[in-house]
């Protein structure tokens, strides 16, 4: 098939090295260059370094307000364009240009957690499982027809990071499955019912408040792991807490138990993996070597 790519983060990453060993990847779309790192300097998506990698031809137009932009794309003549996580809204006259439309894969059960962050809100919310959808797209945000899903567990400890990444290699499978069966596979329109929203992630809601249920706080740390990271005060030291389970025990909120493990609101929870201030992220016992902690967290 001729398809074209449009994708900027390192999810998307897999998706395009699997599209390009086995169909013709005519373009590929990320977002432009931008600034990045200590110089500022313009840094080039991970899709896009992929591509050129791959010596593919990139394209990285702000935005598709312009004719020429619109033109330039449906002049690709391709049989479907694949989009995961590009980062801009495609307008009717793109999802229309490929022969067989625009598909996206998604991150969720949808309609569960449609929009920005579907990975780490499955796990704030506690899911007990979470998935992939291929999508048709429409104009909508993530509400086209699935043409294709796959389900899987969402483990007790298991961070955003992590699940990303499985997530990933995952949806790299799922789409050249869809692609062989796109001629035979039914459109299946969303339910109204269920539909939820993933909100971008806030660096506010990072913050560690020690008096809320130990179950929840365990699903902030592993939810927001590793960016933008939950976090806690040590003292004076600002405490990065990047993967947590619950434990046995009580106190009052903040309090150290043992080892590492602190009293919440009810329950307790034990921190598996932390990161000091300019540190890189390491076990919790590597952490406790270097940094004697308080009686009480804040």
């Amino acid at each position: 098939m001729r398809v074209v790519f449009m994708g900027t983060p390192e999810f998307s990453v897999p998706v395009l090295a699997a599209l390009a060993a086995h169909h013709e990847v005519v373009a590929v779309y990320s977002q432009p260059p931008r600034p990045a790192g200590r110089g500022k300097k313009d840094r080039p998506t991970p899709v896009h370094m992929k591509a050129l990698e791959l010596g593919l031809p990139v394209r990285t137009p702000l935005n598709f307000r312009a004719e020429e932009d619109r033109a330039a794309f449906a002049a690709l003549g391709a049989d479907v364009a694949v989009v995961v996580a590009y980062g801009l809204i495609l307008p009717q006259a793109l999802l229309d240009a490929p022969r067989h439309g625009c598909l996206n894969i998604h991150a969720s059960l949808l309609p569960r957690w449609r929009g920005a962050a579907p990975i780490h809100r499955a796990i704030m919310a506690g899911d007990a499982e979470t998935g992939l959808c291929i999508m048709q797209m429409e104009a909508g945000l993530d509400t086209g027809p699935v043409l294709l899903r796959a389900t899987t567990p969402i483990g007790a400890t298991e961070t955003t990071g992590a699940l990303h990444d499985r997530l990933s290699e995952m949806g790299a499978r799922l789409i050249l499955e869809a692609l062989d069966r796109l001629d035979t596979l039914p459109p299946e329109p969303q339910p109204e019912a269920g539909v939820t929203y993933a909100a971008k992630i806030d660096k506010a809601e990072a913050r560690i408040d020690w008096t809320r249920p130990a179950a929840e706080l365990v699903r902030q740390v592993n939810g927001l792991s590793p960016f933008p990271g939950a976090w806690c005060l040590a003292g004076e030291e600002r405490l990065k807490l990047l993967r947590a389970a619950p434990a046995a025990g009580s106190g009052t909120p903040g309090q150290v138990l043992d080892g590492f493990t602190v009293a919440c609101g009810s329950g307790a929870l034990e921190v598996l993996e932390a990161q000091r201030e300019g540190k890189r992220p390491m076990p919790a016992t590597e952490v406790l070597k270097g940094l004697p902690l308080p009686d009480h967290l804040a």
